[in-house]
């Protein structure tokens, strides 16, 4: 009985809290940021990561309460750490522009969470990784080109246009200039400028 009541009680817990996001969520769309970011807190204070996420997001951007990139680094870190997907790819730009403790350090831990938000089809986590690669102080070509592809395949503009370039230079792959200007074309189609002036020149 200890134990039904036991899993009962989480089982409330679990609802209240999805429900107090979807609350903060339509609050939001309405318009009404303060009432969403107390719906957010109070779920996200249960332990919900989806609200955890959502706090995070008030935070970094001012959105019904203060603007508090260590706050919002904070609710990003909890998310994360119950592997929501997109709060790893948040965390990780936190910890490589604002975090605490030693670049290095952070460069790793960030890597680490941007693999897994990639790996998860997060096509924002999969471009970062695909510059990150090609432009570091040890670039890793092939690397980065494969992370650009999975971002340009998941419909990102500006990782396709990469991906030419990187069939135009050979960077990562043998240099093929009819597959640069595929690729060229499809950004440029999908509205990427920096294409559109490749294919031109």
């Amino acid at each position: 009985l200890e134990e039904a009541a036991f899993q009962l009680q989480q089982i409330f817990r679990i609802d209240i809290s999805i429900a107090l996001n979807i609350l903060g969520i339509e609050s939001m769309r309405a318009g009404h940021c303060r009432v969403a970011f107390t719906c957010f807190k109070l779920a996200a204070d249960r332990g919900y990561s989806k609200a955890q996420f959502n706090v995070g997001l008030c935070y970094e951007h001012g959105r019904g309460t203060e603007k508090d990139l260590e706050k919002a680094g904070f609710y990003y870190c909890q998310a994360a750490s119950s592997c929501h997907p997109m709060a790893q790819y948040r965390y990780a730009r936190y910890l490589l522009q604002h975090g605490p403790g030693s670049p290095w350090d952070r460069q790793h831990e960030a890597v680490a969470l941007l693999e897994r938000a990639a790996m998860a089809g997060i096509a924002e986590a999969q471009a970062y990784l695909g510059v990150f690669y090609m432009r570091g102080l040890q670039p890793q070509e092939k690397r980065g080109l494969k992370y650009l592809l999975l971002a340009a395949n998941s419909g990102d503009a500006q990782s396709r246009y990469h991906v030419g370039v990187c069939y135009e230079q050979g960077l990562g792959v043998q240099q093929n200039l009819a597959e640069a200007l595929r690729h060229y074309r499809q950004a440029a189609a999908a509205g990427n400028g920096q294409a559109r002036e490749r294919l031109r020149a």
